[in-house]
């Protein structure tokens, strides 16, 4: 252990750590779920401080030496090289002023190690003085959440649904010749191709891609700038313009400064907005989950239409069961994102006069919800989705059997007598067409014609 200290007083730290004794005080103040803030948010941090030095350096607030050892050690952080240094558990003060103290600690300790000076001895960089010059955790941590969430929906998310999208669409143009017959209320319907039903699943995708790019839009404004209550005491009012220009330049995001600091501050607005677009995206992702497992159930007793690649075995106690895996994956990532994201949603609540005090939950539900629906997205995609194929014959069985063709013999003997005949059919076994050449309702041509399921899913104009 070695011997900090910080504006409580001593605080034994341990030696190897790069955080200093604020940090180390979370840490005992906070042994509560024993996860600490995510990967993304910690590495945002080092993006966003590397960059408020750039600012500080541009405006003549800090001296180059200084600011090129900052920059240094934050560009480790923002590498993910000190992972290890940063302790501190969600459940922490809801502004996030543990994990702001614990990176300055991180940054001011490893620019010492840089030149070659004592650990704790704030030569040359101090924690507050230097690496939060015209900065306060109440605009900083914000900040971070933004930077962070967009850089991850715009690099995983989005390409992640995007890759789901062209193994949807490519299922589609294979089964585009696939007849089989529709269902709405879990009943039988008319017809349709298996195309047809995934180009639908397709464009849930396709939308969802488009969500998750205005989801990144949403948290373009930045509340660099406004420091404690989004006054914006202490900060040099250039500051925060200069750090949006030096952040769009490093991830091709048009970050700007708020419109309104203290809304910036004191509501996550943003943040919800966000929530609801993943909460969409998991509910796109549970239906096309649970379709695709209903659809190929089975194999002997259940819809089978589909066949699922079989990726590992299924029950410890019968022996060649498969299951959709895959599938039942999907539908729980998309059960725990809805959780995740009312829980923000609830958080977007806690706004209290000048700052909403949930900002260290909320980064933590959005990044594991992205992280969650990206990864969830790609292994869908990759192995399940990839290796779907029809079974023909089944589907072919199932719309000969079906009783709903009869849709089609409306303009033809009229909407009561269509009914008598479908439920004459169910009741006594018999096809439509038995049934309605019994009653001479139609003679065998006009019936094939009227029955082709061809012309039921791409009728013609009338």
């Amino acid at each position: 252990m070695r011997t900090e200290n910080d504006s409580m007083g001593a605080m034994e730290v341990p030696e190897e750590a790069l955080y200093g004794a604020s940090t180390q005080r979370a840490v005992m103040n906070f042994p509560i779920s024993g996860q600490s803030m995510p990967e993304g948010f910690i590495r945002g941090l080092g993006l966003v401080k590397s960059a408020c030095a750039t600012a500080n350096e541009e405006l003549g607030r800090l001296d180059p030496e200084r600011a090129g050892l900052i920059r240094e050690a934050a560009e480790e952080v923002y590498e993910g090289k000190l992972n290890d240094h940063f302790p501190v558990d969600v459940f922490q003060t809801g502004s996030g002023t543990s994990s702001n103290m614990n990176v300055n600690e991180v940054i001011a300790n490893r620019c010492s190690q840089l030149a070659g000076r004592p650990i704790a001895s704030k030569d040359p960089v101090h924690p507050n003085d230097h690496v939060n010059l015209g900065q306060s955790s109440n605009d900083i941590i914000p900040t971070v959440l933004h930077v962070s969430l967009a850089v991850v929906i715009h690099a995983e998310l989005v390409s992640a649904l995007e890759r789901l999208h062209a193994a949807l669409k490519e299922k589609s143009r294979e089964f585009e010749s696939v007849v089989k017959i529709g269902r709405t209320h879990l009943m039988d319907a008319t017809p349709l191709t298996l195309g047809q039903e995934f180009s639908g699943y397709a464009a849930q995708i396709d939308k969802g891609v488009a969500r998750a790019r205005r989801a990144v839009e949403t948290l373009h404004e930045l509340a660099i700038g406004g420091t404690a209550v989004g006054t914006g005491i202490n900060c040099h009012p250039e500051f925060p313009g200069i750090v949006c220009r030096i952040l769009e330049a490093r991830t091709e995001i048009p970050f700007r400064e708020a419109q309104n600091h203290f809304e910036a501050q004191g509501g996550r607005d943003d943040a919800v907005e966000v929530a609801g677009i993943l909460i969409t995206i998991a509910a796109s992702l549970g239906k096309i989950a649970n379709d695709i497992r209903l659809l190929g159930s089975g194999p002997r007793s259940g819809i089978g239409e589909i066949q699922l690649p079989e990726t590992q075995p299924g029950s410890s106690i019968m022996p060649g069961k498969v299951n959709p895996v895959m599938s039942e994956m999907l539908a729980q990532v998309s059960l725990w994102v809805h959780g995740l994201c009312n829980t923000v949603a609830a958080a977007g609540r806690d706004g209290h006069f000048e700052l909403n005090v949930t900002i260290p939950l909320i980064a933590h539900c959005l990044h594991q919800s992205i992280a969650c629906l990206a990864n969830g997205s790609r292994v869908f995609a990759d192995r399940c989705v990839s290796g779907i194929s029809a079974n023909r014959e089944r589907c072919a069985e199932q719309v000969e059997r079906s009783l709903m063709l009869v849709t089609a013999l409306n303009p033809h003997i009229g909407y009561d007598n269509a009914a008598r005949v479908a439920k004459r059919a169910f009741q006594e076994g018999k096809t439509l067409r038995e049934v309605v050449l019994e009653e001479e309702l139609l003679d065998e041509a006009a019936l094939d014609a009227a029955l082709d399921p061809m012309k039921m899913i791409r009728p013609e104009p009338g």
